[in-house]
């Protein structure tokens, strides 16, 4: 469905907002938008697709009050887990229904290949369906409390909590987030990146037509002074965001002193070890991927590539060759047979150059290194008209170097050679960043005792950026705190409450619990 078509646009022009007095407005671009408005464009064209109404204090706080309400009346919070479950599941197959209008939009949004976009969000509805799974299977327990009382321990809800969601993955990161969070009972306030937001309010509106209460699942776009807004709010018990490290820094003061849980995932500069005695093609088409998906455009892109010495040399040229035919074979993103798409801006595009020309001074960069233009050999697409920066390598890299400190998050990695495998280990961990690494060896043994020493909350060995939603996800160091994903994610928006009953007789508690009894006799009596 091309995005010009008035069926696409009667979709998404004003759907109403359930938990608030106005409505958000979704609407065909306007080329002179108000200052409360945000201009969404495609960074393959550079054309306006779309103008969203940015929030107001006066609207977040007024959707953060009718969340909180809903969270009290307990339509959502204090139904039954079988019941919630049933909305999560109904949900995902909704969401199923609609991957291939989705993943047109989110290509159009973001600039990333159709192909990619497809791949991704066929998997989306397995993390509303896990858990819902959790619903029906996780248990309470009886802790084995002294005396004769009854300890039984639940997870309850944490109340209204707060979501900030990013622009390269934008429902992918939102569904992560969201499905975990209803599962528990919570309220949700969801506000996706200015850059990114239409996917993320067309899986919110999908969620009221699956059942999910007005007011437990809320809209709230806008940018850095919408997240504020936000969170800044005591009524918010809980903040998850995936951004940048000093935007999770500058809102973790904020959220510290509320006295709100923080889950942050936040910036990576991940190493990619290969051993002399990996398979070399297996290992240059796992570089190649973790560093170029999404155009680098990842918190866990493979953007440090260690080589062994020893096969240092074949490995770069079979490298080489694949990046080089990973640049031949760009064009439109919307062709499928496009192999990688824009960074999201052209402000993000002259970071990125800016970075890599400053690197060139003292580096060398073996492909790649500059913006994009001319015709594309693949589908004839002009590549100026958008935010195109090609696969680049750069080698001959100090540890010291801000390409090698920095997150450049785009198609940009950094290759250095090394000998021993302590060497290996340290320069992997020569990184304030601690999100993700890889590992390529045929060795099982130091597969096992690498990965125990690299500093990293994922490490992949022989594969990379393999997700799951049981599988805990999130940083070390300064790449975040916290976890997505599996029981850990499902407990973190939930909180224990220990429930204690005396099951004496009254006959015994007359006796054993009057601590401040009449009688004289001596015998101890129970205390806590």
């Amino acid at each position: 469905m091309p995005l010009s078509s008035p069926r696409l646009y009667k979709l998404l022009l004003i759907r109403p907002s359930f938990s608030s007095r106005r409505s958000i407005h979704v609407q065909p671009f306007k080329s002179n938008p108000t200052p409360q408005q945000i201009p969404v464009f495609n960074p393959a064209t550079g054309e306006g697709l779309f103008t969203v109404d940015s929030s107001s204090q006066e609207h977040v706080e007024d959707t953060i009050l009718k969340a909180q309400d809903a969270f009290e009346s307990g339509v959502w919070s204090k139904t039954s887990p079988l019941s919630r479950s049933r909305v999560l599941s109904k949900l995902a197959r909704m969401l199923t229904d609609r991957i291939p209008e989705l993943a047109k939009l989110e290509t159009a949004q973001t600039g990333r290949t159709i192909r990619e976009m497809q791949t991704q969000l066929s998997r989306l509805p397995e993390w509303l369906d896990y858990f819902a799974a959790v619903l029906r299977t996780h248990q309470s327990f009886v802790a084995p409390t002294q005396g004769k009382l009854l300890n039984y321990v639940e997870r309850v809800p944490l109340g209204v909590v707060a979501q900030i969601t990013p622009f390269n993955h934008p429902l992918l990161i939102a569904v992560k987030k969201i499905a975990p969070a209803l599962a528990a009972g919570n309220s949700v306030i969801v506000k996706p990146s200015e850059l990114a937001p239409v996917t993320v309010y067309e899986f919110i509106v999908m969620s009221k037509e699956a059942g999910v209460p007005p007011g437990v699942l809320s809209f709230l776009p806008g940018g850095p002074e919408t997240a504020l807004h936000i969170v800044r709010n005591p009524l918010i018990r809980k903040v998850d965001i995936t951004a940048g490290t000093s935007t999770g820094r500058q809102l973790g003061s904020i959220i510290g002193a509320n006295l709100t849980r923080y889950t942050a995932e936040l910036g990576g500069k991940a190493p990619i070890v290969i051993f002399e005695d990996a398979d070399l093609i297996s290992s240059v088409n796992g570089a190649a991927f973790s560093a170029f998906v999404a155009s680098g455009q990842t918190c866990v892109s493979g953007t440090r590539l260690l080589v062994h010495d020893t096969i240092y040399d074949e490995f770069m040229a079979l490298f080489v060759q694949k990046v080089q035919s990973i640049r031949r074979r760009m064009g439109n993103p919307s062709n499928p047979k496009s192999t990688m798409g824009t960074v999201i801006s052209p402000r993000h595009l002259q970071r990125i150059d800016g970075m890599v020309k400053r690197a060139s001074t003292t580096a060398t960069i073996l492909t790649g290194g500059a913006p994009m233009t001319g015709l594309s050999d693949l589908d004839g697409f002009d590549f100026s008209r958008g935010s195109f920066y090609p696969p680049t390598i750069i080698s001959d890299v100090g540890v010291e170097d801000e390409i090698w400190q920095e997150e450049v998050f785009g198609p940009v990695v950094v290759v250095k050679r090394f000998k021993a495998e302590s060497e290996g280990v340290e320069l992997a961990n020569a990184s304030r960043y601690g999100l993700g690494a890889g590992i390529w060896t045929s060795n099982l043994s130091r597969a096992h005792r690498v990965a125990a020493q690299i500093q990293s909350g994922l490490c992949w060995i022989n594969t990379y950026h393999r997700n799951d939603p049981s599988s805990p996800w999130g940083g070390m160091k300064e790449s975040g705190i916290g976890r997505e994903n599996g029981l850990e994610a499902f407990e973190a928006y939930t909180q224990s409450k220990s429930t204690i009953v005396n099951v004496a007789s009254a006959e015994e508690t007359r006796k054993n619990d009057d601590w401040f009894a009449d009688d004289d006799s001596g015998e101890p009596r129970r205390y806590g």
